[in-house]
């Protein structure tokens, strides 16, 4: 592409720009095709039902569909603090988007979390339904999973050719022109573009708010108020660390274009700092400036794991009330980067090798990957988050894990002391380590070491221990707002049943 078309897109691209701002209807900028067919042959990758373990989402009152989403896109540069700048504009993409949502729009809360689906497997992972897909239920939230880089794509095409065949991120600039880098990483490819990715997720969130006729968040309405009243942006590990770079650098662009936040609040999980803006870009060293999330103005909620909160103190992000910075950083006491939840709720192993990946390992050289809940601490973390863009009302502030001298405390059960807290540290039948060693992510996957049966007898002598200990510790914590209310009756359930000292 010339500099000279460039240019021109940049001014078309304004021109839709101000068009679309009112939000009122799909725009030449961006369009979505579906629902697409579904059928024992042709359903989409990662379905709720062709999971590892299946879902009904019909029994819940919820439905699945997946649309083809195509539109026009700038690649940004971003050489300075503010707002990013366009490199390459015009360039044409189709990528997919999973919608779950209610099936009535009398049950939906007008709440949807919309997640760029995590790639580091190299195919696509829903990790924000995985981990907290109960509490989305119980309130009536909706989830959107939009497919965010082009290896994912890969992998579509090869689980589905048919399905998949339109998906695109193709790279605007010629393969000789000296802005399209000779390297770019493994996981990446010079004939695609990952800096695709940031429009991508805005104009899925301008189609979210919008009253285009295939909307599914309309529920057939043309007019009166928006079933969509919050977008809250999701984003874990590397995409995580994509949610970085949009606050800082793209989130501003909304605000000008479209005279406020699109979306309501982000929640970061497990990163530390921004991805690069195209995959031309050197990282972000530390100590720039832009690696620090301030003046967003929505609430920005960062979450860290055991696994990776140790060499990464220096970014915590500081907690703050004050606007236009509205920030809590959380650090999940025993918990592992590599949830449980996140193969569970991953596409069946059987579609992931269809798609020419190979499937994630469930244990790791200690023994199976750590099963402790993280979801917990993400469904309480949800509920603040919601009431603080809801009602004004601020979540909890957490004590960050200590540290002293570059490392852990531990309690006398070799358990991290601070961070946010739950019945299996306060209450502890194992030790929970947040790395492990091994193939794959097992590095960060964690384990478990159970209590013999000494310990558990010296610890909890009588029958009915451990369960008073459990009810005490959650009615505090619930109390507390860092375990919801439905999660601590299941967790109360579940060390009733324990009749007398727990064993293994």
């Amino acid at each position: 592409m010339t500099k000279a078309a460039q240019c021109a897109g940049v001014l078309i691209l304004a021109g839709v720009f101000s068009v679309s701002a009112s939000l009122s209807a799909q725009t030449p900028e961006f369009r979505a095709e579906g629902p697409m067919a579904v059928s024992a042959s042709s359903y989409p990758f990662g379905a709720a039902d062709h999971t590892r373990t299946p879902s009904d989402l019909k029994a819940v009152g919820y439905v699945e569909e997946e649309f083809l989403f195509s539109g026009v896109a700038n690649v940004y540069d971003w050489p300075a603090p503010g707002p990013a700048v366009v490199r390459t504009a015009g360039a044409p993409y189709t990528t997919r988007v999973l919608v779950r949502r209610p099936a009535d729009r009398v049950t939906f809360s007008g709440t949807v979390v919309v997640e760029m689906l995590n790639p580091s497997n190299l195919f696509d992972l829903n990790i924000g339904w995985a981990v907290s897909n109960a509490q989305f239920v119980r309130n009536g939230d909706a989830w959107v999973g939009i497919t965010a880089k082009p290896v994912a794509i890969a992998s579509l095409k090869a689980f589905n050719a048919t399905r998949y065949g339109a998906l695109s991120w193709a790279n605007p600039l010629e393969a000789n022109d000296p802005e399209n880098c000779d390297t770019v990483a493994r996981d990446s490819d010079r004939a695609t573009e990952n800096g695709l990715v940031w429009d991508i997720n805005r104009h899925v969130g301008q189609w979210l708010r919008g009253r285009g006729a295939n909307n599914p968040f309309t529920y057939g309405t043309t007019t009166g108020v928006h079933p969509v009243s919050r977008l809250y942006a999701w984003g874990y590990s590397q995409t995580g660390g994509y949610l970085y770079t949009y606050v800082n650098a793209i989130h501003p662009l909304d605000v000008k274009q479209l005279g406020k936040p699109l979306f309501d609040a982000y929640l970061i999980a497990v990163a530390s700092g921004p991805s690069p803006i195209h995959q031309c870009a050197a990282p972000i060293p530390a100590g720039d400036p832009r690696r620090v999330i301030r003046d967003a103005g929505v609430p920005v909620v960062r979450v860290m794991s055991q696994s990776d909160y140790l060499p990464s103190t220096g970014a915590r992000l500081p907690d703050s009330d004050t606007a236009p910075n509205l920030t809590r950083n959380y650090e999940i006491s025993g918990s592992g980067h590599a949830t449980p939840d996140e193969l569970t709720d991953a596409a069946a192993a059987d579609d992931i090798i269809k798609a020419g990946r190979a499937v994630p390992p469930m244990s790791c050289t200690e023994g199976p990957r750590s099963r402790f809940p993280s979801r917990i601490a993400f469904n309480a973390i949800l509920q603040n988050l919601d009431l603080w863009v809801r009602k004004g009302t601020p979540p909890p502030k957490a004590e960050q894990i200590t540290v002293v001298d570059g490392k852990p405390l531990l309690d006398r059960f070799g358990n991290v002391t601070g961070g946010v807290r739950s019945p299996f540290v306060d209450v502890p039948m194992s030790t929970w380590h947040g790395n492990s060693t091994g193939e794959s992510f097992c590095r960060i996957a964690g384990h478990e070491k159970p209590f013999g049966a000494a310990r558990l007898a010296e610890l909890y002598p009588k029958p009915g221990d451990y369960a008073k200990a459990v009810e005490a510790n959650v009615k505090a914590l619930v109390a507390a707002r860092f375990i919801t209310a439905g999660d601590g009756d299941g967790l109360i359930a579940a060390a009733r049943l324990v009749k007398s000292r727990p064993r293994r």
